[in-house]
């Protein structure tokens, strides 16, 4: 008896630390991704400064879209649990 109530708890505390790896992984990937957005289209304006507004442009959308994916992903972590 006391063994299916361990692991039960067991059960339920795996797929809360599911979720929380899950999570801090989104996280991680997205500061991974704006930081190579952010890094790329300062190299491009290095090259080309003339183009620096439209770059710009191009890089906080692109970087918003990727906060946008990970925000997703984590309230679907949340949801998990």
């Amino acid at each position: 008896m006391a063994l299916f109530t361990l692991l039960e708890v067991t059960a339920t505390h795996i797929g809360t630390m599911g979720a929380a790896i899950g999570a801090g992984l989104a996280a991680i990937g997205a500061g991974i991704g704006i930081g190579k957005i952010g890094g790329n289209a300062m190299d491009a304006i290095a090259r080309q400064p003339e183009s620096a507004g439209d770059i710009r442009m191009t890089m906080i959308i692109a970087a918003a879209l990727v906060e946008g994916a990970c925000l997703f992903a984590i309230v679907v972590c949340f949801l998990a649990i």
